[in-house]
């Protein structure tokens, strides 16, 4: 039919789910581009919105900006002068009994990553007493846009899309995307980036979450180089819950424990000891106390160690009061759970175990949850998606990693607040993790840039954050940028970076036409007629004019680049750049030229980094910097050198989702186990 671009499947999109601001270094006053803030929308496409939350009360705010041709859908709902926009889609036409026809939210999702990038101050938030403080977002004075496209069946790709063409045409500065599929696709397939494309067109920057299936490399989702691809660090509190046994031993859990035993030490049995034989347990299935394997009659009115992570619910049915789990692999970040709980290692565990053995009648107690302070941190945390770029080698992702783990924001009072989908206690604010979480702090900082700097290119504001990103710490990455990027995000410093990368829709059509796409393919993403590619032979994307710089060698190949960029001043008139760089002394790296003489504002330098080096195969990633320099302003790149197998520069849509299907099939666990989602 004329009029259609392309049809695609309809696939399903997975959601990735107080104190981070300030950790940043981002004060709630004083901003520079604070007295415009309320100039900026923020459109997120997510799982709906709660209105009535205390964080997006409308008081003080004026009218909605002048630009805004948004509206407000559904029944029972009710914008704002802070919501000023709601619409919701659902092209399935499923829903679940918990499902709300309107862009109310009954998940919780969605009214975290709002009140994360947007949220208005609240004093005395917590989650049942737990961080209390005051609640904030990044832009407490930015309005909100919400797109519902999110249900309890998943987010479909058509949903969207058509998300996607109504925040373009109702006016919104930044789009935030906290969900992405599963596995590698072609941009022309993938309904974020392609959405995003036409975003970009408009002077939309679309800001997203890399994912949860890290450690694993070349993990993340999010990948095309218009967007802003996000991963998640700690912030320095953590939440902690201790056991302590009836001899007096405390052992130092992970969890956000919100139940109070009172220091109450109750009966304690290992799960292995309460097989559901009835049920074809024994004790080698029932220690892990998976749902329906622990026996009711001995686990009752106890507290139940278990040799593994679990959800809780399976405790709770075989009438048990606490949960004791052994768990190495979640170290740096907590669970809620629906009943007292705590997740320790398995060598605590293993001690814990020999105790329950040499007593006729072990006891234990599991405390309240307290907060520690994380003197580590910033950490990227591990469930978060790792690169190298799964489709484009030569682009460094991901860009940056911001506050992803352990974050209190504003949350639906119809929605869990725990692991467990029933447990039906309602709350006002909830901590969660994810790079869910982090994804809508990098929106609001976008949102910040856009409000001081409202002019800026969304190639130019990814800049700005990418460059002036905090240095992180590399000695605690093996994987280096492929888990931070750039770096930690840096709001304060982004509004001021001095020079900026700038891009726009042309130099993305010439990146896609080097990736090997034609004509036809080409215009799949960009909806324009008018596009096309001079050839379609793929080459390398080292001239696009990106804030990173990437070498992938393929096994055996000698380390050989020629990176041509260009540098917008946005900073003084009369300045001078000079270079400086950093790189192992296996890889030589030159800079022509190495000083850059501005004399006034918007003017344009070009710049070639020629990078050599001998040949290598089945290396792991090797990390540099290029840095220009004026008085207090640091303009930082990183560049990385590493080995890929021989013929995977581009590869094809077949064998990345092979090897998207294996990553997920190892995240999979049977009934009752945790898996991260948000």
């Amino acid at each position: 039919m004329e009029g259609v671009i392309s049809v695609l499947p309809n696939q399903i999109l997975e959601l990735h789910t107080t104190r981070s601001w300030d950790f940043m270094g981002f004060p709630s006053k004083g901003k520079v581009g604070s007295p415009h803030e309320g100039d900026v929308i923020i459109g997120l496409l997510d799982t709906g919105i709660w209105p009535e939350s205390d964080s997006f009360n409308d008081e003080g705010l004026s009218s909605p900006p002048s630009k805004w041709k948004g509206k407000c859908q559904g029944a029972n709902f009710t914008c704002n002068n802070k919501i000023i926009g709601a619409r919701y889609y659902n092209s399935q036409g499923f829903h679940d009994i918990t499902d709300i026809k309107s862009p109310r939210d009954s998940k919780g999702h969605g009214t975290h990553t709002s009140s994360t990038a947007a949220g208005r101050e609240v004093a005395g938030a917590s989650y049942f007493g737990l961080a209390e403080g005051t609640a904030r977002g990044g832009v407490p004075g930015a309005r909100i846009a919400m797109y519902k496209v999110c249900w309890s069946s998943g987010c479909y790709s058509a949903d969207v899309l058509a998300a996607f063409d109504d925040a373009i045409a109702d006016g919104v500065d930044i789009i935030s995307v906290s969900i992405g599929f599963i596995g590698f696709s072609p941009y022309f397939k993938e309904p974020i980036a392609i959405g995003s494309f036409h975003a970009m067109k408009k002077g939309i920057l679309t800001s997203c979450s890399a994912g949860n299936s890290g450690p694993y490399p070349q993990s993340l989702a999010n990948h095309a180089p218009w967007i802003l691809t996000v991963a998640a660090s700690t912030i320095d509190r953590k939440f902690v819950a201790q056991v302590v046994l009836g001899n007096g031993r405390v052992y130092t859990g992970i969890a956000i424990n919100s139940f109070n035993l009172n220091g109450t030490s109750l009966p304690l049995i290992w799960g292995g000891d309460a097989a559901n034989y009835s049920a074809g347990a024994d004790p080698d299935i029932s220690k892990y106390c998976y749902n329906g394997d622990l026996n009711s009659y001995k686990v009752q009115g106890k507290i139940v160690f278990c040799e593994g992570a679990v959800v809780g619910t399976s405790i709770l049915l075989a009438n048990g009061v606490g949960a004791i789990m052994a768990d190495s692999s979640i170290t740096d970040f907590g669970y809620s759970f629906p009943l007292p709980a705590t997740i320790i290692s398995v060598e605590d565990g293993l001690t814990i175990l020999n105790y329950i053995r040499s007593k006729e009648t072990p006891i234990a107690t599991i405390l309240v949850g307290e907060t520690w302070k994380d003197v580590m941190a910033p950490n990227v945390v591990s469930f978060s998606s790792r690169g190298p770029n799964p489709i484009a080698p030569d682009i460094l992702k991901p860009d940056l990693t911001a506050p992803g783990v352990d974050i209190l924001a504003a949350w639906s009072p119809v929605a869990s607040p725990s692991v467990d989908p029933d447990d039906t206690r309602s709350v006002k604010f909830n901590i969660i993790s994810g790079t869910s979480m982090s994804c809508p702090h990098t929106s609001g900082a976008a949102a910040y840039v856009k409000a001081a700097r409202p002019y800026w290119s969304p190639a130019a504001i990814k800049s700005a954050l990418m460059t002036t990103a905090y240095i992180v710490d590399p000695k605690k990455h093996e994987d280096l940028e492929f888990a931070y990027g750039s770096g930690y995000i840096n709001p304060l410093q982004a509004v001021d970076p001095g020079l900026v990368y700038d891009a726009y829709e042309a130099d993305y059509i010439n990146f896609l036409c080097m990736q090997g796409y034609n004509t036809t393919t080409l215009r799949l993403i960009t909806g324009d007629n008018s596009s096309f590619c001079n050839t379609s032979k793929p080459g390398r994307a080292w001239n696009l004019n990106y804030p990173s710089f990437s070498v992938a060698v393929e096994d055996g190949q000698q380390i050989k680049a020629v990176f041509t960029r260009t540098v917008t001043n946005v900073g003084p008139p009369n300045s001078t750049y000079t270079l400086s760089t950093y790189i192992p002394a296996s890889v030589d790296v030159t800079v022509e030229p190495s000083v850059l003489s501005f004399s006034s504002i918007g003017e344009k330098k070009s710049f070639t980094v020629l990078v050599y080096g001998p040949k290598i195969a089945q290396q792991p990633i090797i990390s540099g910097a290029i840095i220009w320099k004026y008085g207090h302003y640091v303009v930082r790149s990183p560049l990385v050198v590493y080995t890929i197998l021989p013929g995977t520069l581009y590869p094809s849509p077949s064998m990345s989702q092979k090897k998207a299907n294996l990553r997920v099939s190892s995240m999979h666990h049977k009934n009752g186990i945790l898996k991260h989602k948000y």
